[in-house]
């Protein structure tokens, strides 16, 4: 039996020394879920780590192109498509009418 979306582990598998946790952001159909382990590495925020987790658990339902949820949150994601994107495709400064459009999508 997998756990349910919005389960969050941050205790007994983590390491104490560090700011981690688990959480299984996606239901699945057929197979076995398998959380995704975060790492905070700097923490400027004053949210409690129960907040924190929270929010990198809704954050993975933000997801503009798919309907519920997904493995990462959403910002990490957009990131990861823009990066690529640039990396790979742009080679020349983008287009000022495009600065406040999801284009890259």
């Amino acid at each position: 039996m997998n756990a349910p979306p919005g389960t969050i582990i941050d205790d007994t598998v983590t390491r104490p020394e560090w700011y981690d946790f688990f959480v299984v952001s996606q239901s699945v159909r057929e197979g076995t879920v398998s959380p995704t382990h975060y790492n905070v590495v700097y923490d400027t925020s004053t949210l409690k780590p129960d907040h924190m987790q929270r929010l990198t658990y809704k954050l993975c339902h933000l997801y503009y192109n798919w309907p519920g949820t997904i493995r990462v949150p959403a910002p990490c994601l957009y990131a990861h498509k823009i990066a690529f994107l640039v990396g790979q495709s742009i080679h020349a400064p983008v287009s000022p009418t495009l600065a406040d459009k999801l284009y890259f999508l």
